[in-house]
């Protein structure tokens, strides 16, 4: 990222931001077409909502979690007619229960959904829930894999997923900047009757400049120079491997916190991310600045209701089993420092079993 800046209009960018095409499209494991937008993640919701629905159109949003529910705000937003499909944080979606709505619920235009749900560690059944989209219902099912494309397998085309967004900042491990949305043929057949208002967020016009290696504004050319490093790395290590490297981190992280008393939240954990709850008395928010300020370590704490009850950590990206036993370590010296009898060690140790195996 440090290099000297291309211009976006020449040469040597169409040759990069084509080749970034065809890596994304491994990484979403799909054949169509992978715009990039410069915005957050949040943006591509937006754009995937406004492009393939209209006005006062049905959608169901799936929550449980900020992002789940981040659906129907932007639904909202825009004037849609929203129906939550509730759930306690930290469970993940139960397919019956969709079924169950889908039935109740006419003219479903739109099903969101977010496969890792990143505030609670929670993931949701995507295939069963592709599954019961398709037998019950004409919509679209729209799903954020912010946090799932690269660390768990989301095959797009494989599934029938309609629509499939992402970050760059997350397994991907380059700053945020960009974000990604692909939509199948089916989805792209509800673009002309889309009559949101839209200029910047404008998919067909995306579309049509990104078929040309080109981009229809300004795109964050830092970051797609550095994208195009992170997915070389991420094709030579493998998607199986890829996978695999975050389910060995995933099970190592989610082992040390078990060891040292805390409990994961989430009913069917990602693999991207491990919530954990703290014992009654401790400040996840204090465990977070502690870890932070005096070991050098970041983590993150909760969000809404678990704001200081949640601790999180992540190993999405570019992290291997070095990071976790560090993270674990750290976390053990930060509890003790909030009053806690915690065996210094014993999270450390269990770590080391899991990454090795015994």
């Amino acid at each position: 990222m440090a290099r000297e800046l291309i211009h976006h209009r020449g040469p040597q960018f169409k040759e990069v931001f084509g080749e970034v095409h065809q890596r994304l499209q491994w990484s979403f494991e799909t054949t169509n077409q992978v715009l990039s937008l410069t915005c957050s993640g949040t943006g591509a919701f937006e754009a995937a909502m406004i492009n393939f629905t209209k006005r006062g159109d049905t959608v169901i949003c799936i929550g449980g979690g900020k992002f789940g529910e981040r659906w129907g705000e932007v639904g909202r937003a825009y004037g849609m007619n929203v129906v939550d499909m509730p759930l306690p944080w930290g469970q993940s979606a139960d397919p019956d229960e969709l079924r169950d709505l889908l039935k109740k619920v006419p003219d479903v235009a739109m099903v969101t959904v977010s496969a890792s749900e990143t505030s609670t560690g929670a993931w949701h059944p995507v295939a069963e829930l592709a599954n019961v989209v398709r037998a019950h219902s004409a919509a679209l099912l729209a799903v954020d894999g912010i946090t799932a494309v690269g660390v768990q397998s989301v095959p797009m085309d494989e599934l029938g997923l309609d629509i499939l967004v992402s970050g760059s900042q997350k397994a991907f491990g380059v700053p945020p900047g960009l974000a990604f949305v692909a939509a199948s043929e089916r989805a792209w057949e509800r673009y002309p009757e889309s009559d949101h208002p839209r200029y910047y967020f404008d998919l067909g016009r995306e579309r049509r400049a990104q078929a040309k290696h080109q981009t229809a504004f300004t795109p964050a050319i830092s970051v797609v120079l550095a994208l195009r490093e992170a997915l070389a790395l991420m094709q030579d290590e493998g998607r199986q491997a890829l996978f695999e490297r975050h389910a060995r981190n995933a099970r190592a992280a989610r082992a040390g916190v078990e060891a040292l008393g805390l409990t994961c939240f989430a009913q069917r954990p990602s693999n991207a991310v491990t919530a954990a709850l703290v014992p009654e008395g401790v400040s996840a928010k204090e465990v977070v600045q502690t870890m932070r300020e005096r070991y050098g370590v970041t983590i993150a704490g909760g969000q809404g209701d678990f704001a200081d009850r949640l601790v999180r950590i992540g190993h999405i990206g570019f992290f291997d089993g070095s990071d976790m036993l560090v993270a674990i370590s750290a976390l053990e010296q930060a509890l003790r420092d909030q009053g806690l009898d915690v065996e210094l060690g014993k999270g450390v140790a269990r770590v080391q079993r899991e990454l090795i195996g015994v």
